[in-house]
């Protein structure tokens, strides 16, 4: 086998941030998320295609060496093979991303995302100047009817005390995913939930008498409200929380964001981070990886290549928001604005984001003989509302308390 150093120093590295994995296991994490860089694509082939004249291997060889990676078991050639069990990944996997760290601030979403009709994937992704990397995810058929409650409380379950004491942890959700026993299994971990929810509904603020209807709490635009109290009116359905509303002037209806953090530590537009898990799941397809055009029909399979996925899709992301952070140092920057896209950072725009920006970084280290291995994290300020928003002092003008 041809030694390349930068390959092997890469593999090392993936080594050594999964002990518990034997180690052909390791390596082939390792292959798939170098040859993911290179390729650009998580497609078999041409992953095969560019590592085997790197390795000094013939095609078919690498090409069965990957594929090992994602089968079971019994599908592969030998005695004493096992499958890699990905949910044990996990642990160490987080724990990678957050070594080193620059700050004890983590904003995670919740979301998930289809296949055409082959797959649906349940994803946790850590969320990243304006992209975002899984840390969980479950691979479903998309025909098939499926109970997604048990599937996100077996994800979330899986984090309880990886994160250091002390970090202030939120994690956000759009409106469809939007539950009582979500909201209560987040505050379970010491997390704070961070739940969109639909504009139906009422809410009763603390020492208030009366209900008062979303709409009349965030009347328009321009408008915020955030207090303690307690939200929908049903017995089951009741929640004593904080509700943050903010309606942005560019926006056609208001955020309405159910908390456990008070009024005081909260702002409704850290929201806004949630969508940068769109961009997560752009990277594994069109932006990305290319995942639309696997031909891969077992989710278990899809599963264990998600990791390799990770993998890879971290390495560019710290890469290029190192590089970014870095070039931001010496200049002086206002307090990071609500987030109205992707690409915006602070009060400038991102010509190009840190996912490329990172690729390009490694490609061309790779090119003048050395490696550019997985930086800390260096995420950016949470953003936080102008000062120049209304906060009514009473909903509707009528209601209070007593």
């Amino acid at each position: 086998m041809s030694r390349h150093p930068q390959l092997y120093q890469w593999i090392d590295t993936v080594v050594m941030r999964f002990p518990s994995l034997s180690k052909p296991q390791a390596l082939g994490l390792a292959l798939w998320s170098f040859g993911m860089v290179i390729a650009r694509s998580c497609s078999l082939t041409a992953v095969a295609d560019v590592l085997a004249p790197l390795m000094g291997q013939s095609y078919n060889t690498l090409r069965e060496r990957l594929r090992d990676t994602y089968r079971e078991a019994d599908a592969k050639a030998g005695k004493h093979r096992v499958e890699l069990d990905v949910t044990e990944c996990w642990a160490p996997w987080l724990a990678w991303l957050l070594d080193g760290w620059s700050s004890q601030q983590l904003a995670i979403a919740m979301d998930a995302t289809s296949l055409g009709d082959r797959f649906v994937v349940l994803a946790i992704s850590v969320v990243y100047r304006g992209c975002a990397v899984p840390v969980a995810w479950k691979v479903l058929k998309a025909e098939e009817k499926h109970a997604w409650k048990p599937e996100w409380q077996a994800l979330l379950k899986r984090f309880k005390g990886l994160v250091p004491e002390g970090w202030t942890v939120i994690v956000l959700a759009d409106r469809g995913l939007y539950a009582k026993w979500l909201f209560e299994a987040i505050v379970e971990l010491k997390w704070h939930p961070f739940l969109r929810i639909n504009s139906q509904g009422s809410f009763r603020p603390d020492n208030w008498y009366h209900w008062q209807s979303f709409s009349c709490l965030v009347p328009g635009k321009g408008c915020r409200w955030q207090g303690r109290g307690t939200a929908f009116r049903g017995k089951k359905s009741q929640l004593h929380c904080t509700l943050l509303g903010y309606w942005g002037e560019e926006h056609q209806e208001p955020w309405l964001v159910l908390t456990d953090l008070t009024p005081e530590c909260a702002d409704t537009c850290w929201y806004g981070l949630r969508a940068w898990i769109e961009q997560g799941f752009k990277h594994s397809k069109r932006s990305g990886w290319q995942w639309q055009h696997t031909r891969m029909d077992d989710p278990a399979r899809a599963e264990r290549l998600w990791m390799a996925i990770a993998i890879a899709t971290w390495w560019l992301l710290s890469v290029g928001g190192e590089a970014e952070a870095e070039a931001d140092e010496p200049l002086d920057i206002k307090e990071p604005s609500v987030p109205g896209a992707v690409r915006r950072r602070g009060k400038r725009w991102r010509i190009v984001g840190i996912f490329q920006h990172g690729l390009s970084l490694i490609i061309a280290a790779l090119l003048n003989n050395r490696l550019l291995l997985v930086k800390p994290g260096r995420p950016e300020a949470w953003p936080r509302l102008p000062d120049s928003y209304e906060t009514p002092s009473a909903a509707c003008g009528a209601g209070g308390g007593e």
